[in-house]
């Protein structure tokens, strides 16, 4: 009798929650997205060896479109300006911060091997961050 009982108290409480789950989504509109990468990209514009710029600002955010849209379709870019001190030195140069989302590593990985490549740079930054997305379209 004492199975019967914990068994019917766990279908209840199953079937409890999924009632609650049901409404808050129902009321809400809100579906839950699984867990989503975005990655987002620092890609400096001075040359690796000369420290001067390889485009015009104009021309690298081209470029860089450019090669996004080659391997992603898609894109979304800031412009900012990096600094460091190297030594006696204050550099300082135009950067684009690319975000991605809907992707995986390997072929943002080619994206940046092609950038390295078209602005001469030692490297690309990448952060990996973990993030749940959603294309939410209002209320309806």
């Amino acid at each position: 009798m004492t199975n019967k009982l914990s068994i019917a108290a766990i279908v209840l409480s199953i079937a409890a929650l999924a009632v609650s789950l049901f409404g808050i989504f129902r009321d809400t509109g809100a579906v839950p997205e699984p867990e989503d990468v975005q990655y987002v990209l620092y890609l400096g514009t001075n040359h690796k060896d000369t420290n001067q710029p390889v485009f015009t600002p104009e021309e690298a955010k081209h470029q860089a479109e450019n090669i996004l849209l080659d391997h992603f379709g898609g894109y979304t870019i800031q412009e900012a300006q990096g600094g460091w001190i190297d030594g006696a030195n204050i550099y300082t140069e135009y950067t684009l911060v690319i975000y991605l989302s809907d992707t995986t590593a390997a072929q943002v990985h080619a994206a940046a091997d092609e950038m390295i490549d078209v602005f001469c740079q030692s490297s690309v930054l990448i952060q990996e961050n973990k993030t749940n997305t959603e294309f939410y379209a209002g209320k309806q």
